[in-house]
């Protein structure tokens, strides 16, 4: 017989709150067209894309993630002092230790909780997401903060046609607590590493430590490649969520799919067959590509302008480098 306790912690999991923060500059498609030679009618066409925001020198990834999760944190009525783990997602905190969530977690005033990053792309919020449900049920963690955070203008080439125009920067937070029926359904998540090389950095830090190449690394990608996988596989995804939660289509009031490109999203609305009463989170025309931040961000913009409410059952989905992905339902905070 074993003589190890049991964890014990809450029955279920929920999100309590949500924040966010965009950089104070927003770069109009005009900006992106000095560098490149497109037109803006061809960046919405191939994107929705209108505008994206910038970072400034000061609004690094710990001070964006701190002005998001202070939201999160008001919106979730704890106190800092309460979180007991802080998960942050990001592919932009150029240094690999420590974790810029040691950072955040102390500037937040959080005491002494677990905190560390993950590197999961733009699906990282979702595998914050289910870890932090992990914690809040297992017991190691009544409360936990997860970020998405990214500074992407500082992996853009602004000379490739093909992706200059796609990426912005921001963050998204929120808090996870313990819940007394379920509001995080059941995550479907994974990774196709065969096509790893579909979205990647041009080169490794190593490389460009030894001058080859001269200059930064960048994000690059196949675009119709991603583009058909993102469409076709990923819309299997999310039907896998819905089953996995036990609901179907017509028992959603929300879609918050990655915010990589409108026209993928249009496509998974198309193959799932929502109905027309399924609000459908569309901040990629203003906010651009944040990876990790993009759902939380959306997720944060629909509520504040009433385009969703609190209680409805939103499916929200990840998808992007690696290739990884993660699915599940959720009740917004």
């Amino acid at each position: 017989m074993s003589k190890i306790k049991p964890s014990q912690g809450a029955p279920y999991a929920r999100i309590m709150g949500v924040g966010g923060y965009r950089p104070t500059r927003v770069v109009p498609n005009e900006v992106i067209l000095e560098t490149i030679d497109s037109s803006d009618e061809w960046i919405r066409s191939r994107s929705g894309i209108q505008t994206r925001h910038w970072a400034s020198d000061e609004e690094t990834v710990a001070a964006m993630s701190i002005e998001a999760s202070g939201k999160a944190i008001a919106d979730a009525g704890i106190t800092p002092e309460q979180i007991g783990a802080v998960i942050v997602s990001t592919v932009s905190h150029f240094k690999q230790t420590p974790a810029i969530a040691t950072e955040i977690a102390d500037k937040l005033g959080t005491g002494k909780p677990a905190a560390f990053d993950i590197s999961a792309g733009c699906a990282g919020f979702g595998y914050g997401l289910t870890l932090a449900k992990g914690m809040v049920v297992e017991g190691s963690a009544e409360y936990v903060l997860v970020i998405g955070v990214e500074r992407l203008s500082d992996l853009t080439d602004l000379h490739d046609r093909a992706t200059a125009f796609l990426f912005g920067d921001g963050a998204g937070a929120v808090i996870v607590g313990p819940a007394k029926e379920p509001r995080i359904g059941p995550t479907v998540w994974g990774s196709e590493g065969d096509k790893s090389d579909t979205i990647k950095q041009t080169e490794s830090w190593e490389a460009y430590r030894d001058g080859a190449p001269d200059k930064f690394p960048a994000i690059t990608q196949e675009g119709q490649a991603v583009f058909r996988w993102a469409v076709f596989e990923m819309a299997k995804v999310a039907q896998q969520a819905l089953d996995a939660a036990g609901i179907t289509a017509d028992d959603l009031d929300v879609f918050i799919p990655h915010q990589a490109n409108e026209r993928i999203i249009d496509s998974m609305v198309k193959t799932l067959k929502l109905p027309e009463h399924v609000t459908v989170a569309r901040d990629v025309r203003t906010t651009g590509n944040t990876s990790a931040a993009s759902i939380p961000l959306a997720m944060e913009r629909l509520l504040a302008t009433g385009e969703a409410k609190s209680g409805d059952t939103a499916l929200v989905i990840g998808f992007g480098a690696g290739l990884v992905y993660a699915a599940t339902v959720v009740t917004l905070p």
